[in-house]
């Protein structure tokens, strides 16, 4: 079974609009308990680019977030010079593709890494992580799924 079918009723959320984000990026964050992997799925068009954008803002990026969609990598430094990482696995083929890149490396820099389409490289994905499932409830809202994910 896919460590990343996690049935939805099983985890906490909170729901919240644009305007919301920098509030709920906090309190995920809180929730995490210091997890540095994050896992973002949902739907295209969810919000899952948005939600990194704030995630980074609440660690203290200043630099402007993008998809990484066409490179698969965007590495963003905070205001103590510390990599934050934001990975797109939309346009993999394979997880061979991710090995290419150094994807185990980026895993255990102890930096925080922001992934979407992570299924796609599921097989590579730490033991650990922060799972957060996005879901569309109208053009403006949307619902965090969230839970701690330890396989220790």
């Amino acid at each position: 079974m896919s460590r990343l079918a996690i049935p939805l009723s099983d985890l906490a959320f909170v729901e919240g609009t644009v305007a919301d984000l920098n509030e709920l990026a906090a309190q995920l964050i809180k929730a995490s308990g210091g997890l540095k992997i994050w896992i973002l799925e949902g739907d295209m068009g969810a919000g899952k680019t948005h939600l990194t954008a704030a995630l980074c803002r609440a660690l203290g990026v200043v630099d402007k977030v993008q998809s990484p969609t066409f490179s698969i990598v965007h590495e963003y430094q905070n205001v103590a010079q510390q990599p934050v990482y934001h990975f797109d696995f939309y346009r993999l083929a394979s997880e061979e593709e991710a090995l290419d890149i150094g994807i185990d490396e980026y895993f255990y820099t102890g930096a925080y890494c922001f992934l979407e389409w992570a299924s796609r490289v599921e097989g590579l994905l730490p033991p650990d992580f922060f799972y957060v499932h996005l879901e569309i409830i109208d053009t403006t809202t949307r619902r965090f799924y969230y839970s701690p994910c330890l396989l220790a």
